[in-house]
């Protein structure tokens, strides 16, 4: 007779406060007597620890901390059921004045028996690899606003007079070099400009590589739908796929807002209720990148900028940004639920998107930027000027086309009529000529 681990009755309730060096393990039953007091393990022994010690009829709990993920994937194949629990969630549950290892432990095993465990979603490897990407990029963005800053900064001490154009762009590098600074200044100005060069080169291969991703699965064909919104781009279609994960999970789009953090707190109280600002719960490069495409939505698009002209009459700016990031979020949602095409979406808009969604092989490079992305496949050439009356949309046609010497065109099957396809074809044809 075969079994699943999930279908084994619990008969031991772990948990598990996972330090830098060392975890607190501890068990009950579910009566609430200890069945595995209260011990330190060190990182090294643990892997070892727990293959000898966990047990199929085991139920885990653990708090969220920078190292969870490692001690989940050891722990899941040895137990009936893993859960992660919200340490911010955990703390307001059970917070108390004594607090120990021991303690900690016990709050957990506490909530665990009483199955009201503030859980997360544990997201599987290729989500969390992507997530840590994204992050990586977004500190190396700030390392670099610092340097920028600096620079900025010197221009307004000496009172200098900055050349015309972007002061840091590739033109007015020797202007710099030129300008009669003490030794000590000299040198912060070159090893300032020496960090943005290296983080800039570093900056764009994290691009590269999301490119890269972008046009393989699990992302391709999620990217292209997203791709579709005014103001998502291709860095804010990947963002926002790696903080949501498995859209299926949000049964409706307010779900998914108040993932997000976008939605509107409330304090309720008596005869009193008061609509507070956005929680901000979630995950912050979430809403960062919400917030990016919101700003470009609303200076590109002629609906979202209706929109927001509206709402700014009687809204702050910011919270008119808010408001749309808000839509844009609910959108995106209908999008890849149903799998459906941006319902406002104009032939041109699409033309321009379909010429950034180019492998990356495709993109010229030149001094370790990216110029704007221009297609040179002659297959995804034929992709646009596609025949309608041979097929019917794009997703079938690249169905039909996946060969060897163009096997990366699924992502650029946008799901079109074929009349929009027809016209998108004819606004691409002055690429080829």
């Amino acid at each position: 007779m075969s079994f699943t681990l999930e279908s084994i009755p619990i008969q031991r309730f772990i948990g598990i406060d996972s330090h830098k060096h060392y975890v607190m393990v501890g068990g009950m039953n579910q009566q609430r007597k200890w069945v595995l007091r209260p011990r330190k393990i060190s990182m090294a022994r643990f892997r070892d620890w727990a293959a000898k010690n966990l047990r199929p009829d085991d139920a885990v709990v653990l708090e969220t901390t920078s190292n969870v993920w490692d001690i989940h994937d050891v722990i899941s194949p040895l137990v009936s059921k893993t859960l992660v629990a919200n340490a911010y969630k955990v703390r307001q549950i059970a917070e108390a004045r004594v607090k120990t290892d021991k303690e900690d432990v016990k709050r957990l095993l506490t909530l665990l028996i009483a199955n009201i465990v503030p859980e997360v979603w544990a997201p599987p490897i290729h989500v969390r690899e992507l997530r840590s990407l994204i992050s990586f990029r977004s500190r190396i963005g700030k390392q670099l606003t610092m340097s920028k800053n600096r620079l900025h900064s010197v221009v307004q001490r000496f009172n200098l007079i900055p050349p015309d154009g972007e002061l840091l762009a590739d033109k007015n590098q020797s202007w710099w070099l030129e300008q009669d600074f003490s030794e000590l200044t000299a040198l912060q100005l070159q090893l300032d400009l020496e960090i943005i060069t290296h983080l800039e080169a570093q900056k764009n291969k994290i691009d590269q590589k999301l490119a890269l991703l972008s046009n393989s699965q699990p992302w391709a064909n999620d990217v292209v739908f997203l791709m579709q919104i005014p103001g998502f781009g291709l860095l804010t279609s990947m963002t926002i796929l790696a903080a949501v994960g498995d859209i299926s999970r949000f049964s409706h789009p307010k779900k998914l807002v108040g993932y997000a953090g976008l939605g509107a707190g409330i304090h309720e109280s008596g005869q009193k209720h008061q609509q507070k600002s956005i929680t901000k719960e979630g995950r912050k490069e979430l809403r960062w990148a919400l917030g990016q495409a919101a700003w470009a939505a609303v200076r590109s698009d002629p609906y979202w900028k209706e929109q927001y002209k509206r709402l700014s009459q009687h809204k702050h700016p910011n919270q008119a940004i808010v408001a749309i990031a808000r839509r844009l979020l609910v959108s995106a949602w209908h999008i890849l639920t149903k799998r459906e095409p941006y319902r406002r979406s104009d032939d041109e808009t699409i033309a321009y998107k379909m010429m950034t969604l180019v492998p990356m092989r495709d993109l010229v490079s030149t001094h370790g930027r990216n110029r704007t992305p221009r297609p040179h496949s002659p297959a995804v050439y034929q992709i646009w000027l596609a025949s309608p009356r041979r097929w019917t949309s794009a997703h079938s046609y690249c169905s039909q086309r996946q060969t060897q010497t163009d096997c990366s065109l699924q992502r650029y099957c946008f799901p079109l009529t074929s009349a929009q396809f027809a016209r998108i074809g004819l606004l691409l044809r002055p690429v080829y000529n």
